[in-house]
């Protein structure tokens, strides 16, 4: 039993099963014993590879993106910012590849959304000379026109996970039986926040919500509605939640998520619905595979270039990062692209704006 795991079975003898949510959190962000406050979980040695870390073309092609729409909303004064960003080396890459647009660098400044000591003296060592503030959430960022990427964010914001039952929800909770950690469901009840989806739903049918996430675009929000930017949500998931999608990493491979709490990573898949609807009055893009984005974008063109000169093993694996990227076999259609700028503002480079009906291309 871990450190944490005596923690929540005595809470739970305490004072009763927690929900889901409850349990994600304290996992994933207990201050002593959270799997974020104790670990670089990235890379080869941790338990997950985000798109940065396989090739640098991602975060060239979204630092391009970003810059081409601050040039197309006239290139004011404002404010680049990442939510959960890791080692720091897609705002690297962001920052790198920027540097040769026309006053970028001098008109805006670098604000970092990380609660993580160590994660936080990792991206410090990686923008070393770049001027960054951080903070511990969205809530306190800057009142200037922001230009904000989420990649890998909002999928570890803690679920609520609901299983219907007639007319009613039995929520997912998280007990004790015989001495472990266990998940179980409470008493069915209506659910006024559910009741949309009785309509797309059937006995059994697992919905999951994110309180967090709403709050989270809506501080994004306010700030773009008001002063102008864009926002690009990059995240596996897709546009409606159906059916349970919670899971534990580590060590690259899938575990039990009640059997080492702590020490795996947790996550689920993002609802793009949701985070779309948090996010009116903004215009929102069509919901857009992340391969077909990058494509757009001209990863091709920049993979073509960077594989001049390589070489056998050096070649071999940048030919693989560019498939692990695009390929709809590895994260081209897994992952999901969500661009969000004020009514009448221009769509960033790669987005179209929403239809009617959705569809992912």
């Amino acid at each position: 039993m871990t450190a944490l795991a005596d923690i929540l079975t005595r809470r739970i003898a305490a004072t009763g099963p927690i929900t889901l949510a409850e349990y994600m959190a304290e996992c994933l962000l207990n201050p002593q014993h959270g799997y974020y406050a104790t670990r670089d979980p990235l890379g080869a040695a941790g338990d997950f590879t985000t798109a940065p870390e396989v090739s640098q073309m991602f975060g060239e092609l979204i630092g391009l993106c970003l810059a081409q729409s601050w040039l197309d909303q006239g290139a004011p004064e404002g404010v680049l910012v990442e939510a959960g960003p890791g080692r720091g080396t897609l705002m690297a890459d962001i920052w790198r590849a920027t540097r040769g647009v026309p006053g970028f660098h001098q008109r805006m400044t670098v604000h970092l959304v990380e609660a993580s000591p160590v994660l936080r003296a990792m991206q410090a060592q990686a923008l070393a000379g770049v001027p960054v503030e951080w903070h511990e959430t969205l809530a306190t960022l800057p009142d200037a026109p922001l230009w904000f990427v989420a990649n890998e964010f909002f999928d570890a914001l803690p679920i609520r996970q609901f299983q219907r039952s007639g007319d009613g929800w039995r929520e997912v909770v998280v007990g004790v039986q015989d001495g472990a950690l266990t998940a179980g469901l409470t008493p069915a009840a209506p659910l006024a926040d559910l009741a949309h989806r009785l309509a797309d739903t059937q006995d059994g049918d697992v919905v999951e919500t994110r309180p967090s996430a709403r709050a989270s675009v809506e501080a994004v929000v306010q700030v773009i509605a008001a002063r102008g930017g864009a926002a690009l949500i990059i995240d596996y998931g897709d546009w409606r939640s159906t059916g349970d999608t919670f899971q534990a990493l580590r060590g690259h491979a899938f575990t039990d998520p009640f059997a080492e709490p702590g020490l795996a990573d947790l996550t689920a898949h993002v609802d793009f619905e949701a985070l779309a609807l948090a996010a009116a009055p903004l215009q929102r893009s069509a919901l857009t595979g992340q391969g077909a984005l990058l494509s757009t974008l001209g990863i091709e063109a920049r993979a073509a270039r960077l594989a001049q000169g390589l070489t056998d093993e050096a070649l071999r694996q940048h030919l693989a990062a560019l498939r692990r990227l695009t390929d709809a076999a590895e994260m081209g259609t897994l992952f999901k692209a969500l661009a969000l700028v004020a009514p009448g503002a221009p769509m960033p480079p790669g987005f179209s704006p929403a239809q009617d009906t959705e569809a992912v291309t």
